[in-house]
């Protein structure tokens, strides 16, 4: 069995339409797709000794994620506030809390004994990706970060490279995919969301039309997709067979609110903003 782990960001996303907040963010996201989708799997970060984070450590536990490295400490778990508008996500504010931390050399010895190792843009860990990919294989969420300088430094550290490429048309994303697999990446995977997905590797150019849904929320929508194809790549899946499971898996996430479900009621230090009204 595949084992990952994830380094870097979580926070509660808050949802005004219901007043519930979700367990949430790209590297904590990933962590528990994985373990759904078959792999073992760890999270390395940290929360804060409040009620968002206690929602976070209980979801870790019930979905089965290692959290032998998860630091819990004084301060804010990090939070978002969500608005809903026409079906869209409008994000208002958030607040990092304590979700920035500085890795330790156990840490990175820790994160050395896996398959892979993923890591996002949004975890302000670029500093150790290095550290990281010398000692296992890196998947890194660039999202919707697209700096050439960026790409540069970090595109040939890559086992997996992700691009959140919804507003890019076909040309745009295999143009984007092609210059990370040029930088060095083994894979570089676009999600375009209605659009579909395609990756680019060893073997060539693979795209996949995405599911359809009506969806209930698309929150998570691409860590699932990111994960349920790392997941597959490192099972030795074809990549066909990997992208194909990953857009099952991304239109089952858009069937519940919060990218992993395990709402309760908001509890965060901050009063919510206003929610903007509907046109």
């Amino acid at each position: 069995m595949v084992r990952i782990a994830a380094f870097g960001d979580n926070n509660v996303d808050c949802y005004l339409a219901d007043g519930r907040m979700y367990p949430g963010g790209n590297c904590f996201n990933l962590a528990v797709y994985a373990r759904r989708y078959g792999a073992l799997s760890a999270f390395l970060g940290a929360v804060a000794e409040d009620a968002a984070g206690s929602l976070m450590r209980r979801t870790l536990s019930a979905e089965g994620v290692e959290t032998e490295r998860l630091r819990v400490v004084p301060g804010i778990t990090a939070y978002c506030f969500i608005a809903h508008r026409g079906g869209e996500r409008i994000f208002l504010d958030h607040d990092l809390g304590v979700s920035r931390f500085v890795p330790a050399a156990a840490d990175l010895d820790y994160l050395a004994g896996f398959d892979a190792v993923h890591v996002g843009q949004s975890s302000g860990l670029d500093d150790w990706v290095a550290a990281v990919a010398r000692g296992t294989r890196l998947s890194y969420d660039f999202a919707v970060r697209r700096d050439p300088w960026h790409r540069a430094r970090l595109a040939p550290l890559c086992w997996l490279a992700a691009f959140s490429a919804g507003d890019l048309d076909r040309a745009g994303a295999i143009g984007l995919v092609a210059d990370a697999r040029a930088r060095g990446a083994v894979w570089a995977l676009a999600t375009r969301g209605a659009a579909g997905a395609l990756i680019l590797g060893p073997g060539g150019l693979v795209e996949v039309a995405a599911r359809p849904i009506v969806p209930v929320d698309t929150l998570g929508a691409g860590d699932s997709f990111i994960a349920r194809t790392l997941v597959g790549l490192l099972r030795g899946e074809a990549p066909e067979a990997a992208l194909a499971a990953a857009a099952a898996a991304a239109a089952e996430t858009c069937g519940w609110f919060g990218a992993v479900g395990h709402g309760e009621p908001i509890d965060v230090p901050a009063r919510p903003p206003a929610s903007p009204q509907a046109p």
